[in-house]
């Protein structure tokens, strides 16, 4: 199979035409009054391009948009733009090298001013831009130039033959934004645009009226949004903060709010908030995965701050494989899924469990092995030479770790139990879970996010958008690691470096068989996983929300912003 036929065999019959959500009666625009959201970790900023933290992208998601989206099941469909480009429209060159996209016509800001092919130009610019930290920099790998072909048009063109033309300007990671409201935001200065960051001009349902860093985001209906009846309702208040318990009970208990996010629980607990019968759950499975990332630089406090957590500071013992893998197989998943997450949980030892041309076969880690974890550690030559019950370098230096994660209360029970395995290998280990809203937040001035990573180790999921994970595998290349010089982003948060995946991620981009690419794909996941273990899966998650029952259109998608429809939401009698 050639790189063009699979490409066409992919997507040729993606031509849709721009997405209109049927609301299901005509009505004039915010007549449903007052959306209430909550997502217990709170949003810190509007701009998906300074955070990868999934609240930050999803409340962007009612503000800016991107030329196209993936529906429920995963399929491309066109936003901004006319329709999805393929082969077979001629939007992608014979050769693959290149990518054309069409802009609406008629297509204005929120503040009145038309869309342009310059600000699809600028987002590229934008997030490519020397000296800054763009958050979702794997999206644009290969890209060497968006030309602009007339107003409405724009050619994204590639270093080589791409068979997955769908990472830039594709999915709520990467939407347009307005090239005259962020002219002056570009490279180190992207963090210091605070108006910008926080009330981006966009294109969607919503426009910002109000923003409270980490606590509540009000939203307007978005008088020049192109679709007259839409959104039905007139405000949105987005709360953030507390924990899933409290986000979950106000939405099917007590009525509160009309949507909850992310029912990190324990199935009896949902369950029983279900009981209520003012709200309901709603699940489904992607490619979301609990994990502990590993990391491999030095998180020392008594380290320079430009040095600390870099590729500068080798870690002292978990640069071992043998101490990662111990780790890893110490732990059981089994128990795991059945305290946090019971049916909506599965073990995993694949970081990509999904779609399933992309899944490894991996399945080394599944049976909890103490006795041989202990086996690896003594081999290796870390022995318990005091007694104390926990190991030590040869030079005496303990294995003593950090475990951070964000509040919340399954986390912590995985904490205590993971905690309690390490203990049984002679790996003593202190817990810390910081406050989400900050811990995902990527501010490039605080100690505490994940990007920075100043701990051992820490857990946390995440996901892609689409059903290829080419963008999220790149997030793991050398020069993809969060390092002062980038604002400390950049989804390499434990610092791996692999030339050798570097090689293979690349001959991902260029290979247009579907086989080959899932073997290829599966291939990286090993790198990560099985053969290193610098990441170690524990449960492979379905997304588990709460809305109201008074509300219509959700439509849960695991393949791209869980809010990526809202402006077809609306009040439907109970």
């Amino acid at each position: 199979m050639t790189i063009k036929t699979a490409l066409m065999g992919a997507v040729a019959s993606l031509a849709f035409a721009p997405m209109a959500f049927a609301d299901g009666h005509e009505g004039e625009r915010g007549r449903d009054g007052e959306l209430r959201i909550i997502y217990w970790q709170a949003v810190s900023i509007l701009n998906p391009y300074l955070s990868s933290g999934t609240k930050d992208i999803d409340a962007s998601a009612l503000v800016i948009e991107p030329l196209g989206r993936y529906d429920s099941s995963g399929n491309p469909v066109p936003y901004l733009a006319t329709e999805i480009p393929t082969v077979a429209n001629g939007g992608v060159s014979e050769d693959l090298t290149s990518i054309t996209w069409t802009l609406q016509e008629g297509l204005v800001w929120s503040d009145g001013t038309p869309v342009t092919s310059r600000d699809v130009q600028f987002t590229w610019e934008y997030c490519t831009a020397e000296g800054g930290g763009c958050a979702q920099a794997a999206k644009f790998e290969g890209v060497t130039s968006v030309d602009i072909v007339d107003d409405l048009t724009v050619t994204v063109n590639f270093d080589g033959p791409t068979p997955n033309p769908y990472q830039p300007f594709m999915g709520g990671q990467s939407p347009i934004i307005q090239a005259a409201q962020f002219a002056d935001c570009l490279g180190p200065r992207a963090p210091e645009c605070t108006d910008a960051n926080f009330a981006p001009i966009g294109t969607g349902p919503f426009v910002v009226t109000d923003f409270r860093v980490n606590d509540v985001v009000s939203f307007a209906a978005n008088e020049n949004y192109r679709v007259a009846s839409q959104p039905a309702f007139a405000t949105v208040v987005f709360k953030g903060g507390g924990d899933a318990t409290a986000a979950g009970r106000a939405v099917m208990e007590t009525g509160e709010f009309d949507y909850a996010w992310n029912m990190q629980l324990a199935p009896d607990v949902i369950a029983g908030m279900a009981e209520g019968g003012v709200g309901s759950p709603v699940s489904a499975f992607g490619a979301l995965v609990e994990r502990i990332e590993v990391n491999l630089t030095d998180p020392s406090p008594d380290l320079d701050e430009g040095i600390r957590s870099t590729a500068e500071a080798p870690h002292p013992f978990l640069t071992d494989p043998a101490v990662r893998e111990a780790m890893s197989i110490a732990i059981d998943r089994e128990l795991l899924v059945e305290i946090g997450y019971g049916q909506a949980g599965r073990p995993t030892c694949n970081l990509v469990p999904a779609p399933a041309i992309y899944a490894s076969d991996n399945t080394g880690c599944l049976t909890q092995d103490i006795d041989r974890a202990n086996a690896l550690l003594d081999e290796a030559g870390y022995m318990d030479t005091d007694g104390d019950g926990v190991r030590e370098m040869a030079d005496g230096t303990p294995l003593s770790i950090l475990y951070q994660t964000s509040t919340n209360a399954v986390r912590q029970d995985f904490q205590a139990l993971i905690k309690e395995w390490w203990s049984e290998i002679g790996i003593e280990t202190e817990l810390r879970n910081i406050d989400a809203g900050v811990f995902f937040g990527g501010d490039p001035g605080s100690p505490d996010t994940f990007q920075r990573f100043y701990a051992d180790v820490e857990m946390y999921a995440n996901v892609f958008d689409g059903t290829d994970p080419q963008s999220y595998l790149g997030a793991y290349l050398c020069d993809k690691a969060p390092r002062p010089d980038t604002q400390w982003q950049g989804e390499n948060i434990n610092r791996f470096c692999d030339p050798a995946y570097d090689a293979l991620w690349q001959e991902l981009t260029s290979t247009g068989d579907l086989d080959e690419r899932g073997r290829i794909g599966a291939a990286l996941n090993d790198m990560l996983t099985k053969d290193s273990n610098v990441i170690i899966p524990l449960v492979d998650r379905g997304r588990v929300s709460a809305h109201a029952n008074s509300l219509g259109g959700i439509e849960l998608n695991v393949w791209d912003s869980e809010l990526w429809n809202i402006a077809g939401w609306h009040r439907i009698s109970e």
